[in-house]
């Protein structure tokens, strides 16, 4: 074999590396599949609060506005007819609800690998890996700043648990990689290592243009290819209250115009950036969100977008976010009312305030997560590995975490509500009779090996046996899976010459110095 062969079957995966992804296991997982929310949605709000806080946010968008700091979407929305008084911008009513329903109620999400395409809206709910935090934890290495070895770390998590269907932002921002170059060598990992749907962060036009060649080239696109179908998307923030900052907008506006979907994702914490009502905080984030998508379908009609909600409680004794509580799942609901309103798919997000892998970490991302489904959300960001506000990924709360997305993705698979003759059982009621047992009934034989959902991490056996067998507590037994996870990572295949492409443009790039920094 020569080393060009060598070389090419390392990149593609090869036959080998398939065989041996097929048969090597760190755990049993289940199967790629992009869930759909069986539930009727919880909607705490009646019709009339829905109204008024719709009715509330068209008030504050033409009586107050909201700033746009950007010269571009300036120029845009005063062409669109809104009243500008310097970065002031207020907005007619019916241009906001004009301009909102022109937006798709769902879209459709194609990544390199078409096998791993997922759709936003029309019930479905897709999981992505957390994104952004600063800084690691770990059992063996505690708390530390984010690295490039640490990042792959974590794409690699994102690649393989089937239950993440997207890679969001860095899991870990690798600080050791200078700012200017970092979005290279971050996209080359993540499209290298992943073949799932991919994001760019909107930080200027040189780091969205790059992010976006280089997807296309990753899916060995052209131009008009990529221009014709979502192949990646952005998510955007609002500086709440009231204000869209500069490169944001920008990147919005260069996503929109290019196709690709927007999430517009206000960061509303009640009692600090938004009023200390829930109410209050809901109408502030419904604002900045539709004063964002206003603009985009003016520029691009039809344009996909989302809604994101962020928005959540501090703690009034020390101003820290809180996450995960009594108000965020109602917030989180209530906002999935207004996005059915306007007919349009909603981000939420599984979070926590935890600084640990620990019982708290886990019942308030539960929390989160139940306040997703529950919500009606379609893409459920920081799925997996969040801790601190944000502030830590941690791959032992990521494993946890893919345990219980398991959970969920069993819970919404329609055939456990199966009501067919098989399923009532009549017959093995009958076999078994009073006061027997259904273990060594047929009807079990049958059906026991996939009846239940299985855990991967949970431990269900009784405390000595537990004991026995070392008595690890769950982030121990997550950390144990995640080394196991990583010693048996295999690539997914990718053609060498789209490979070196890809390289090849990294590396013109980094020549031409990348991004430009403050620094």
């Amino acid at each position: 074999m020569t080393d060009d062969t060598a070389t090419r079957r390392r990149r593609s995966g090869g036959r080998a590396a398939n065989a041996a992804r097929s048969t090597a296991h760190a755990i049993d997982q289940m199967p790629w599949r992009v869930p759909v929310n069986l539930d009727r949605p919880t909607e705490p709000m009646p019709p009339e609060g829905v109204q008024a806080i719709h009715d509330g946010a068209m008030r504050v968008l033409a009586d107050i506005g909201v700033e746009f700091l950007n010269e571009t979407a300036l120029a845009h929305l005063k062409a669109a007819g809104c009243k500008i008084d310097g970065q002031n911008v207020r907005f007619d009513r019916h241009f906001v609800e004009e301009m909102v329903a022109k937006a798709p109620p769902s879209f459709t999400l194609t990544p390199r690998n078409p096998e791993k395409r997922i759709t936003i809206g029309d019930g479905h709910i897709v999981f992505g890996n957390v994104s952004s935090p600063p800084n690691a934890w770990d059992l063996e290495r505690g708390k530390r700043p984010g690295d490039l070895a640490t990042y792959r770390e974590f794409i690699k998590l994102t690649q393989y648990f089937n239950c993440i269907h997207f890679a969001g932002g860095y899991p870990v921002e690798p600080v050791d990689v200078h700012a200017g170059v970092r979005h290279l060598d971050c996209l080359f990992d993540k499209l290298t290592l992943t073949d799932k749907v991919v994001h760019a962060y909107s930080l200027g036009p040189e780091r969205v243009e790059d992010v976006m060649e280089m997807v296309r080239i990753a899916g060995g696109l052209s131009h008009a290819e990529f221009d014709a179908t979502p192949r990646m998307y952005t998510n955007i923030n609002s500086v709440s209250p009231l204000k869209h900052d500069w490169p944001m907008l920008d990147g919005a506006m260069r996503h929109a115009k290019r196709g690709q979907p927007v999430i517009v994702t206000p960061f509303t914490l009640a009692g600090a950036m938004a009023p200390v009502t829930l109410s209050g905080a809901v109408m502030l984030s419904i604002v900045e969100a539709l004063a964002a998508i206003a603009l985009l379908q003016w520029i691009a009609p039809g344009c996909p977008v989302a809604i994101g909600t962020f928005t959540s409680n501090v703690d009034m004794k020390s101003g820290a976010p809180a996450f995960g509580t009594p108000e965020y799942i109602r917030a989180t609901q209530m906002t999935g009312q207004m996005a059915r309103f306007y007919r349009l798919p909603l981000r939420s997000s599984g979070v926590c305030a935890a600084n640990v892998p620990d019982g708290q970490s886990m019942w308030e991302t539960m929390n989160s997560l139940w306040a997703a489904v529950q919500s009606g959300t379609n893409m459920v960001y920081h799925a997996a590995g969040w801790l601190e506000g944000g502030l830590i990924a941690s791959p032992e709360k990521f494993v946890m975490d893919c345990e219980v997305l398991q959970q969920f993705q069993r819970y919404m698979e329609p055939q456990i509500l199966g009501t067919t003759e098989a399923d009532l059982a009549i017959e093995a009621i009958a076999e078994v009779g009073p006061g027997g047992h259904y273990f060594g009934c047929q009807h079990t034989q049958d059906r026991y090996q996939d009846a239940f959902y299985s855990p991967f991490l949970s431990d269900w056996r009784n405390y000595e046996a537990w004991q026995a067998a070392g008595g690890l507590w769950s982030a121990a037994r997550a950390h144990e899976v995640y080394k196991r996870i990583l010693a048996e990572f295999e690539a997914p295949p990718m053609d060498v010459a789209i490979h070196d492409e890809l390289a090849d443009f990294v590396a013109r790039r980094k020549s031409e110095g990348g991004a430009p920094t403050d620094f």
